[in-house]
């Protein structure tokens, strides 16, 4: 709602009219009047200094006071004047800046979302009566956070301000550019036809100019950026549809690799359209508590003992039926849900291991935008508090590409939490940006070997090199090492030959509700899962 738009500022800006003009009639009426007395008491009075008439005594004083008196209200009514017209200038600025700041971001001078809506949809109906087609694009930052972070927040603002230079420069005049927010930016601009291939050409052209580096102080900071758009192909899109299409195809060069234009098709308008129906229906069931955990044991290899469990999160939707975490977790994390999903999941992990027997853990997965979150540690103890689950039996699992995110707030974390006996886990290792560094700048307790080194494992008779890197390596530093993803007993077997200590797959079974966990703990058995030997290998049929 723009300034223009708003009735409570319009009402007000009317009284202040109102006010004014009222102010303005007293003055002028306060003038006019001194004036006319002026002009008859002080004729009287220059007469009689001139001879003309005879003003003695009290009269000629009284004349003279008169006269006094209406200069003086001459000369207030002129300041006051004065200060009026200064305050109307005052007040008229202010009113201008005001509208800027609402229609304007500050740093880049572009417009900013709100207005892009309002002056777009007005654009859009013009271009299309003029004949033109229209297109949009959607513009982000890759890693820009890690710049913001190394360079501060002033040299941040350094790199959106050259962003916003080269996006002008590189678009037509008639275009209309904005920043959405944060490292995100749009362009709306009138295309002569619905031409794919000019705006294909736009795109490529600002994904390379986007790519030069940025000098900042002394130093020349490299980035690139994620762009996607799209045509208003449809005479009924509106302006936020046309932009949420061209957003789409931006995500879609982020899953490509980023670094990259993608145009928007149909395919992307099929999954926008499933990411819409997931979220509403996540938002309905994180009202009702209908997602709920799941446990996966971690088996010992040397004893087929369970260690532990993994809790994993699933959903059974009554209208879209069983929604895997691949889909409802992204949705959760861009949409904000992520932090009450999380809550939900862990409360209720805490309830059911906390009647576990005492030397099983627990082990969560912890999302990069909760890291984000100064207070996660925090919610995290509180959660802990109030269900009476032991710090000690808790392990978060966390994934390079979370710590390199934000690797001071991961610092902080990581102290506060491993302060109350909490564990910490590197997820995924050898997939992220710098796997050795992870665990030079963090303290974790264990390591686990990402999925895909282990299904190599299955596909080859010598052990793959990577996984029995990761094995030396972490028996090097002394951190257990988990294997998760395996398939085979063959896979098991080569893994517990090379000393890796704990497994976790299909092969072990698949994930348990919370009741089966507690009934395999309470059953009075030499093994809890009774298809594997006690070197943690299933028994030949």
């Amino acid at each position: 709602m723009s300034l223009s738009t708003d009735p409570t500022l319009t009402k007000t800006a009317t009284r202040q009219v109102m006010n004014s003009v009222g102010h303005d009639f007293l003055v002028g009426g306060i003038t006019l009047a001194a004036i006319l007395l002026l002009v008859g008491t002080g004729t009287a009075w220059l007469r009689s200094i001139l001879g003309f008439t005879n003003m003695v005594g009290q009269s000629q004083s009284a004349v003279a006071g008169t006269l006094l008196l209406n200069i003086a209200l001459i000369l207030f009514g002129w300041r006051r004047y004065r200060d009026l017209r200064s305050e109307v200038v005052r007040r008229t600025l202010a009113e201008a800046k005001a509208l800027e700041l609402a229609q304007y971001d500050a740093l880049t001078g572009f417009l900013n979302r709100r207005a892009l809506d309002e002056i777009g949809s007005a654009r859009l109906a013009e271009w299309r009566a003029a004949g033109h087609s229209v297109a949009a694009l959607v513009i982000d930052l890759d890693s820009f956070k890690s710049i913001n972070d190394l360079y501060g927040h002033a040299g941040g603002d350094r790199l959106l301000k050259e962003t916003a230079n080269r996006i002008a420069r590189a678009c037509p005049p008639s275009a209309l550019c904005a920043r959405l927010g944060g490292d995100e930016f749009a362009v709306l601009l009138p295309l002569p036809t619905e031409d794919h291939e000019a705006l294909h050409k736009l795109g490529e052209a600002l994904v390379s100019f986007l790519t030069d580096p940025v000098q900042i102080e002394a130093l020349a900071a490299s980035t690139s950026s994620s762009l996607g758009g799209a045509l208003a192909d449809n005479p009924s899109i509106t302006i936020e549809q046309l932009l949420r299409n061209a957003d789409a195809a931006m995500y879609q060069s982020k899953r490509l690799g980023r670094s990259r234009y993608t145009g928007f098709d149909a395919s992307m308008g099929e999954a926008l359209a499933k990411r819409d129906r997931i979220e509403g229906e996540l938002r309905l069931a994180l009202a009702s508590n209908a997602l709920y955990p799941v446990y996966e044991p971690l088996i010992d290899l040397a004893s087929g003992e369970p260690v532990g469990y993994e809790m994993l999160a699933r959903w059974h939707s009554s209208s879209l039926g069983i929604v895997p975490p691949s889909d409802f977790i992204p949705v959760a994390e861009e949409k904000g849900l992520i932090s009450a999903l999380s809550d939900q999941m862990f409360r209720r992990a805490f309830a059911d291991a906390i009647l576990w027997p005492a030397d099983l853990s627990l082990s969560i997965n912890v999302s990069p935008l909760q890291l984000r979150d100064p207070w996660f540690a925090q919610k995290l103890l509180k959660l802990l508090a109030e269900t009476g689950f032991p710090a000690q039996r808790l392990i978060l699992e966390i994934t390079e590409s979370a710590i390199v995110d934000n690797l001071p707030m991961a610092q902080t974390i990581f102290t506060s939490l491993r302060n109350q006996g909490i564990r910490m886990a590197l997820d995924d290792f050898g997939t992220g940006y710098s796997s050795i560094a992870s665990l030079r700048a963090l303290p974790f307790d264990s390591v686990k070997i990402d999925r895909e080194f282990i299904a190599q494992m299955s596909k080859h008779q010598a052990p793959d090199s990577v996984a029995e890197a990761v094995l030396q390596l972490g028996k090097s530093l002394g951190l257990p090492v988990v294997a998760e993803g395996i398939e085979c007993d063959d896979t098991a077997r080569r893994l517990s030959e090379l000393s890796c200590a704990i497994g976790q797959g299909h092969y072990f079974g698949g994930a348990l509700t919370a009741e089966m966990v507690q009934q395999r703990h309470t059953e009075v058995a030499p093994n809890l899962f009774p298809e594997l030997d006690h070197s943690g290998h299933r028994h030949s049929a």
